[in-house]
This record gives C-alpha cells, structure tokens and sequence, in this order.
C-alpha cells in the first residue's frame, strides 16, 4: 500500500536514497516536501525483523502463528468429522458451526473487559487452552466412536469463547511486547506468520484428514494449541491486572466512551459493517455459485482463494515498508479494492483477471488491517485498547450473518451475477460514506516516531513468574 494516491511523481528511490539533484527546480523540492507529507521515514528491513530477536515478541509471534494455524487446521477436521457421524448431514453441521459462532461473536464486549482487567498473557493463555480442551475433547469422541451431538456442541462453545477472548487481547498486548516506534513492523510480521499459517493449515488440513482421519487430525490441532498456549505463556509482562471493584458494565461504558469518542474509529467500525455484510454474501454464496456454473467448480474457486492468499502476504510485506502520513485515509482507500473480484465475477470476467482481482483485494486488505491496528494502538489508552479493539470487531462483524441469509434470495430473484455488482457496489458506496468524515481523511501518524524513553518500555520478565 502507498500514498502515492495523493503524492507528486518523486519516485519512492530517489526519496529513500536522498539522490534528487541538488540542482534541481523548485517544483523538485516542492514536491519532495509534499511527498513527505505523505510518507514518514521507513526504518530498514533489517531493524523490523530485529523484534523476533526480542525473547518476548518471539513468543508472542510463536503463539499467534501456531493459533493461526490451529484456526485453519481444525475447521476441515471438524467438518469431516461431523459428517462422518450416522446420521449426520449438513443441518448437523450447521448446528455445530453455529453453537462455535455464536458465543464467538457475543463474547466480544465480555472479552474485551477481561482482556483489559486481568494480565493479558494470562488471558491469552486461557484461550489458547480453552481452544486445546475443546478440539481434544471432539477429537477424542470421534475416535472412540462416541460423539453426541449436543456434547460436540457443548465443546464448540468453548472454542467459539476462546476465539471471543484472544481477539480483543491481541490488540491489547502488542504495545507490551514492542516499543512504540515499531508498532507497525510489528503488527505486520505478526500477520505475515498468521497468513503462511492460514495458507499452510487450509493445505495441510485436507492431506491431513485423508491421512489419519478427522479424530486424530483434531488431536494434532489440540497439539497446535497446546504448543500456542506453551508460546503464550513465554511472554511475561509487567503489566498487573486492575485493581478495583467495577462492574462489567461499567467497564464497557467506559470502552464505548474510548470508541464512541473517536470519530475515524466508529466511522470506520460502520463502513466495515456494510463492507462485511456485502462480502459475506459475494465471498460465502455468490462467488462459488458462479464459479460452479461458469468457471470449473472448486478448482476455479480454490484459484480466487489462492490468488486472495497471496496478495494479503504481499499486502503485509507492503505494510512493513511504508509510512503513510495519513494512515486512515490510505486504508479506508485501499478497503475499496475488496469490491474488485466480485465486480470482475459480476461481470463475466476471465478467471486469470478475477485472480487477479482476488490477489488485489488481499493485498489491500491486509496492508489495512496492519495500519488500523496500528493507528488503534497508538490513539487509543492501552488501559482500554482491548475493549475498543472489542467494539471494533463486534461492530464490523454483526451484520456478516444477514449477507449470507440475504445472498440465497438475492442470487434467485436478481440473478448472480446482478447480486455481486450490488455486493461489488456497496462495499465501494461503504469506502466512499466513510471518507465523508474529517477525521478519518485528515488523522495523521506522528511525523518521526516517538523515541521510547527509558526505564518506560517493560524488561523482559521470568516467565516462570506470576
């Protein structure tokens, strides 16, 4: 991702290697003064990667790709593992995904509020353990031949709460773990090992589960998890928990007060609420109904997803690299790309160019994702930042379900193909509402990153310790 919406045409060597000629015109030097309005300073590659060295953000970095990798790995067994048992079909795995979906999505706001009032190294670990008992308990079931329905869904409860848990306290933990200054390459290698992990998990899973079977494929996610809790464990922290009685609900007033008070947060929180809402129905029902009907099937699916896959890598890499001035603008910006491959799909596009389109929109979408967490930790009090963090996924996710129920009639009474140029145009009319808002065109990043003074960035802690 890069400014250069907006830049004058200095290109990004001339200003990284300090070569403009001294000669040069006075446009020359006004544009290189607005092109640094743009971009901050980038810090070399070298120094980003130095963070795996420090003990703590290597474990952090260590758990979160391995629970990337459990996420992927663990669905596929699941779903194969349902479906296997007499009697079960697909209602049945419906019921399963939804008893993990629901409490997922509910437990947000509550988990937000446990993230911020407890240690969150512990909070971390809890999850990362909820996730191993779960996919142990299911996976041990199927292979002694005993699964009750109701009991595997009492177990994807749990993982649906681990999921409500760990969400808002990776937010919240990342500013523990790596100095103020190196917020953004550390958000960016942190999804550069999630995304391998989710690329790696989704290709493994299948071989995995032809292999052994779903109920020792769950066991071996159980494995992932228990090594990820091991990692989570590692990170020590200095910060305590809270004292003090407050209730949960004053707790979460207090979040919303952090959220509510930031208009480029809310704002983005609702474009991201129509933008789910229209890419849940596009990317969970439409795209595959016309990749059946129109392109080869799975296999012409499986290329969008790949192509998807490889642009949020790159889309990261990017992340790590640029500064822009203007964070939020540059992202909200870059959202509008998610509408690409399902307006190619719309309409009747080639496969290599909706690929293409695919890999566009992961790029965009992960380069975002690194600058708004970014942002979020910068702008917002670590004291609440896992409340807020709550907020933001609750808000951007809550309309996601009424896509996919609205995809089926849309899809019969407007046609495919019509359904994802609406999609295709709400996520772009989403972009566009959002930058009607000051905040979001105009909140800048600090010009030259803030020195971390001394004695204030925590020590690495004995992670033995309580």
């Amino acid at each position: 991702m890069s400014s250069a919406y907006h830049a004058p045409r200095v290109s990004r060597a001339s200003l990284a290697l300090g070569h403009l000629d001294q000669r040069g015109s006075r446009c020359e030097l006004a544009s290189l003064e607005t092109t640094q309005e743009y971009l901050a300073p980038v810090s070399p590659m070298r120094e980003d990667l130095s963070l795996l060295r420090e003990r703590r953000f290597a474990s952090l970095f260590a758990a979160r790709t391995l629970s990337m990798l459990g996420l992927a790995f663990a669905p596929v067994a699941l779903a194969f593992g349902v479906l296997d048992l007499p009697g079960a079909d697909a209602g049945t795995l419906s019921l399963v995904v939804a008893a993990e979906a629901v409490p997922h999505v509910l437990g947000l706001l509550l988990g937000g509020v446990v993230a911020d009032r407890y240690p969150r190294r512990l909070v971390m670990f809890t999850g990362e353990c909820l996730s191993l008992v779960a996919w142990l308990g299911i996976g041990t079931m199927l292979l002694v031949g005993w699964a009750p329905i109701p009991l595997v869904c009492a177990f994807a409860v749990l993982t649906g709460l681990a999921g409500a848990v760990v969400w808002p306290v990776l937010s919240g933990i990342i500013p523990e773990v790596a100095p103020r200054d190196r917020l953004q390459p550390a958000n960016a290698l942190l999804a550069v090992g999630a995304n391998a992990a989710r690329v790696g998990g989704l290709i493994a899973a299948g071989a995995v589960v032809v292999a052994i079977g779903p109920g020792w494929a769950l066991i071996t996610a159980a494995a992932i998890y228990a090594c990820a809790a091991g990692f989570a464990w590692r990170i020590g922290t200095t910060r305590p928990g809270r004292e003090g009685g407050t209730s949960v609900l004053a707790e979460l007033r207090e979040g919303w007060v952090e959220f509510s008070s930031r208009e480029w947060l809310w704002v983005v929180v609702a474009q991201f609420a129509l933008l789910v809402l229209a890419w849940q129905g596009a990317h969970t029902v439409l795209g595959p109904v016309v990749a059946k009907a129109e392109l080869g099937g799975a296999g012409a699916w499986s290329a969008i997803l790949t192509g998807e896959a490889v642009g949020m890598l790159v889309g990261v890499l990017v992340a790590m690299r640029i500064r822009p001035r203007r964070p939020i603008l540059v992202g909200v910006l870059l959202t509008s790309a998610t509408a690409l491959p399902y307006l190619l799909l719309g309409l009747g596009a080639p496969l290599p160019v909706i690929v293409l389109g695919g890999f566009v929109m992961g790029l965009g979408m992960d380069a975002f994702t690194v600058l708004w967490q970014t942002t979020m930790q910068r702008e917002v009090p670590p004291e609440a930042l896992s409340r807020v963090a709550s907020y933001d996924a609750f808000g951007s996710m809550v309309f996601g379900p009424v896509g996919v129920l609205l995809a089926g009639p849309a899809a019969v009474h407007l046609g495919a193909h019509t359904a994802l140029l609406v999609c295709a145009g709400v996520i772009i009319a989403s972009a566009l509402l959002a930058l009607l808002s000051r905040e979001v065109r105009t909140l800048q990043a600090p010009e030259v990153a803030t020195p971390v003074p001394e004695g204030s960035f925590a020590a690495p802690v004995d992670p033995a310790a309580p």
